[in-house]
């Protein structure tokens, strides 16, 4: 199964299409507003409004052999922890190894925008090139998860 944090994900078509080649379930998360699919793979799942409902709804699901689709990084620290292989639209993999620095990372950034209120910035525009890293990313993962 795929879980996708639907809610401002870039990569909903590539999934949609690695899923479909592949023959893979999906469910795409959300407090709503996404068009429904026809793809029978793909399920649309749509949460109560309020903070982090889609995030709650994934990590109570998500577990080993299944692969998690998020930015959000307290999420994807959940999903790592239940045994779930989770990407970031980039492609980049968070692991068990990786997840801990990832969440000091975000808390640190969090507390320089809060003590710094005119701190300006935020990522990199998305890329052709973090498309095809995460087609190449959601193969590989789905491979690792086995059948």
């Amino acid at each position: 199964m795929i879980y996708v944090d639907g809610d401002a994900c870039p990569v909903k078509a590539e999934v949609e299409k690695v899923a479909t080649r592949r023959r893979v379930p999906v469910r795409i998360v959300s407090n709503g507003g996404l068009r429904p699919s026809q793809n029978p793979l793909i399920e649309m799942v749509f949460v109560d409004e309020g903070a982090d409902e889609a995030d709650k709804w994934i990590a109570e699901r998500a577990h080993a052999g299944d692969v998690v689709i998020t930015t959000d990084i307290p999420l994807a620290a959940r999903c790592v922890e239940a045994g779930a292989l989770v990407l970031k639209p980039n492609g980049e993999a968070l692991t068990a190894r990786n997840i801990g620095n990832v969440l000091a990372t975000r808390d640190l950034m969090t507390d320089l925008r809060a003590a710094d209120p005119f701190r300006q910035g935020g990522g990199r525009a998305f890329s052709k090139a973090d498309r095809s890293r995460f087609l190449d990313a959601l193969d590989r993962a789905l491979n690792a998860a086995g059948p």
